[in-house]
């Protein structure tokens, strides 16, 4: 089981102080924020994707490769990665580099995230979200699994004789999250491929996501990947506490009142029943999530957010101090008890890597090696490149260069 923790990067006003911290603030707070995770104990960090304001995550991959460099242990990923405006082939580069240079500290979460001008600024039709999403996936999978890859498709230029690098470490592409919080056809593609689903259940009560986890679990074993037991879940969660439950709620309503997310809309009272955010003591939020398991079946990855709604760096770092030091020891041991022998492990690179070659020796990537490069091997840019190529030659020939 993996704990940890998700931002969606936001740059909110401090409703207690009135002050906005600057994007330079927020960035360098969420990278304390992500080593502190790691000091704690937690397994996992995972950052958001945003381009627009008040967010400033825009580039997932540059952030977790300098977060890499500063951790040995902490898994990093996303919480989304937009698999409907990215181009499928930067994200399969940007992540195979960042799988190096991790050392297999990677996985990332697919979405299509919930700001809809996002669509146009990237030249995309929000209309076709989900035919992007399943197109896209199906090339991203196809870049990884193929050190060689012809493709056509609907949404952008097809590709011939394409090798995408770096090749996947070890030959592993990194583990694949397919986040929801409402769209069962994304149940189904991750139940197709054999991924993971993550339920990213903050908004809507449990029994929307038990749903969506159910048709997932049933879809994943329709397609001879295992049981539904054996089905990888990660689901998102929410806290605020204090060793006493009232000042929690004190010291938190007035973040969660002007929250931007859902600031302004149901009372704190109301939104704790209705969802899994829970804002008191320690032993409430073990209580809470302990009985996850009950609605949800075993699962593999448990995701808070804590940094949000304006919190400042100080109390978001006192939270991830009780959430490691008083939580989260708790709830492995409340997890793991009667958990059945055929639930797998939570994946990571190391569990993958076992699990495709056992005691052998793992793949050593050596692109194309029978066909070539991108640029003069099955492109259709060959012959112009072969021309380019002689043109270069003959005026170096008149030049004497």
């Amino acid at each position: 089981m993996q704990f940890g923790i998700m931002t969606v990067s936001d740059i909110t006003e401090d409703p207690t102080t009135g002050r906005t911290p600057s994007e330079a603030e927020r960035i360098q707070a969420t990278l304390q924020i992500a080593r502190h995770a790691e000091e704690v104990g937690l397994d996992v960090f995972a950052l958001g994707e945003h381009h627009n304001p008040p967010f400033w995550s825009s580039s997932p991959t540059t952030t977790l490769a300098y977060i890499a460099a500063q951790t040995e242990r902490l898994i990093l990923t996303t919480s989304t990665t937009l698999i409907t405006t990215n181009d499928p082939v930067k994200i399969a580069e940007d992540f195979a580099m960042l799988q190096h240079v991790a050392g297999g500290r990677v996985d990332l979460m697919l979405g299509r995230g919930n700001t809809g001008p996002v669509y146009p600024w990237f030249g995309k039709d929000i209309r076709q979200g989900l035919p992007l999403t399943i197109e896209n996936y199906d090339l991203l999978h196809r870049l990884w699994s193929e050190d060689v890859v012809d493709w056509e498709g609907k949404f952008r230029t097809p590709l011939q004789g394409f090798t995408s690098t770096p090749r996947p470490l070890d030959g592993v592409p990194p583990f694949v999250w397919h986040g929801s919080i409402r769209t069962p056809e994304i149940a189904e593609q991750a139940a197709y491929y054999g991924n993971g689903f993550f339920a990213n259940n903050i908004f809507w009560p449990k029994e929307h996501y038990q749903r969506l986890i159910t048709l997932y679990r049933e879809r994943f074993a329709h397609y001879d990947h295992g049981t539904p037991e054996q089905a990888i879940v990660g689901l998102g969660g929410q806290v605020f506490m204090r060793a006493n439950s009232q000042d929690a709620v004190r010291e938190f309503r007035p973040y969660f009142d002007n929250a931007p997310v859902y600031g302004h809309g149901p009372s704190l009272e109301d939104f704790t029943e209705m969802t899994p955010l829970t804002v008191g003591s320690p032993q409430q939020v073990i209580d809470r999530y302990a009985a996850m398991r009950d609605t949800f079946g075993d699962y593999q990855r448990q995701l808070f957010l804590m940094d949000h709604a304006g919190l400042p760096l100080k109390t978001v770092l006192e939270q991830l101090d009780i959430l490691g030091g008083e939580v989260v020891p708790v709830l492995r041991r409340e997890l793991a008890q009667n958990r059945p022998a055929s639930v797998p492990d939570a994946p990571t690179h190391a569990n993958l890597v076992a699990a495709a070659y056992g005691d052998g020796v793992p793949r050593e990537a050596r692109p194309k090696a029978n066909r070539g490069d991108n640029l003069t091997d099955g492109s259709p840019y060959r012959d112009a490149a072969a021309s380019a190529g002689s043109a270069f030659g003959a005026a170096a020939a008149r030049t004497g260069a």
